[in-house]
C-alpha cells in the first residue's frame, strides 16, 4: 500500500528531528496523536503552530473546509493527547478557546500567519484555536523515577493537582456566571468548553490508572503478598467507589449546555473527598511494596 502524504511528512519529521521539506519547509509544524473519538485508537497528524505569549496553539482550519478536521473532534472526546516538537515529545491537555479568548488568539495567529485569515474566510464555521497545555509532572512529584513507587507518586500527585485545578476553575467559573446573571437571579446552566476539557482529562485519565491496577498491579503483589488481601479488596472496593462518581461527573460532561453548576461542584466535592481518602491509603499500603521494583526490571 502507498504511504500517504501525511505519513510520509511524519516520517520525515522524526527521522530528521522535526524538520521537513516540501511545503512545509523552514514552516513550524509538530506532530499531534489523538485519540479516535469512535474508534479508541491513535491517529497522527503534522499540523502547523504559532507560540503566544508561552502559549503553543494549534487551528482546527482544514484549509478553509466547512467540517471541522477529525483530529479536532477526537480532542474533544479525548483531551489528552501527544505533541511531538522538534526532538521532543510530551502529553498535553488540548483547550479550544472560546468567546472573547478565542478572537484575540485567533486575532495573533492571523498577524503571524495571515493564510489562517484566507482560510476563515472561505468557510462560515468559526476556526477554532485550540491551546496546547504541557502536562508537566507537579512540583511535589519525585525529581527521579527510578522505582514503580516513585512512578506511582508521580501519578498521585498529578491527580491531585489536576483535581485542584479542576476544582478552582470549576468556583471562578460558577462565579463569573453567577455575577453576571443579576441580583436575585439563579446562575444559567452550563460549564463552559475549557472546564470541561480539564475535567475530562483527570476523568479519563483517572479512570486508566484504576484500570491499569486493577487488570495488573493489584493482582501481581496479591500473589506476592498474600496476607494483604484484606487492603487490596478494600482498594478494589474505593476504586468501585470512585468510579461510580467518576461516572457521574462524565455524565454531567456530555451536555455542557445545561450542566446544573451545584450538582457538578456536588460531585466534584464528592469525587476530592473518596479519592484523597484512598490515594493516601494506597500509598500508605503499597508504597513499601513497589518501592522494591526498579523500572527497568518492572513487567
Amino acid at each position: 500500500m502507498p504511504t500517504s502524504f501525511n505519513q510520509s511528512v511524519i516520517d520525515e519529521f522524526r527521522a530528521n528531528g522535526g524538520k521537513v521539506g516540501g511545503p512545509f519547509e523552514g514552516g513550524d509544524l509538530l506532530l499531534l496523536t489523538t485519540t479516535g473519538a469512535r474508534s479508541g485508537r491513535e491517529h497522527t497528524t503534522p499540523l502547523g503552530y504559532v507560540r503566544h505569549e508561552g502559549l503553543l496553539l494549534i487551528v482546527a482550519s482544514a484549509a478553509g473546509a466547512p467540517h471541522h478536521p477529525a483530529w479536532y473532534h477526537n480532542l474533544l472526546a479525548h483531551p489528552v493527547v501527544r505533541v511531538e516538537l522538534g526532538t521532543e515529545g510530551f502529553e498535553a491537555v488540548a483547550v479550544p478557546a472560546e468567546g472573547d479568548r478565542r478572537t484575540e488568539l485567533f486575532a495573533h495567529v492571523v498577524r503571524a500567519e495571515p493564510g489562517y485569515g484566507e482560510y476563515q474566510r472561505n468557510t462560515t464555521r468559526p476556526l477554532p484555536v485550540v491551546v496546547l497545555e504541557r502536562s508537566d509532572p507537579p512540583a511535589d512529584a519525585p525529581r527521579e523515577i527510578r522505582t514503580v513507587a516513585d512512578k506511582l507518586l508521580e501519578v498521585h500527585a498529578w491527580l491531585r493537582a489536576q483535581l485542584d485545578h479542576v476544582r478552582a476553575e470549576a468556583t471562578a467559573h460558577f462565579a463569573a456566571r453567577s455575577a453576571h446573571t443579576g441580583p436575585g437571579t439563579p446562575p444559567a446552566p452550563g460549564l463552559g468548553l475549557q472546564l470541561r476539557q480539564h475535567c475530562l482529562a483527570f476523568c479519563e485519565s483517572l479512570e486508566f490508572h484504576h484500570i491499569s491496577e486493577d487488570t495488573h498491579v493489584f493482582p501481581a503483589l496479591a500473589e506476592r503478598h498474600p496476607h494483604l488481601a484484606d487492603a487490596f479488596a478494600r482498594l478494589r472496593a474505593e476504586h468501585a467507589t470512585v468510579t461510580r462518581v467518576n461516572g457521574e461527573l462524565l455524565t454531567l460532561l456530555a451536555d455542557l449546555a445545561t450542566a446544573d453548576p451545584a450538582h457538578f461542584l456536588t460531585e466534584l466535592d464528592r469525587m476530592t473527598e473518596e479519592l484523597r481518602a484512598h490515594l493516601a491509603f494506597e500509598e500508605q499500603t503499597i508504597l513499601p511494596l513497589l518501592a522494591e521494583i526498579r523500572l527497568p526490571t518492572a513487567p
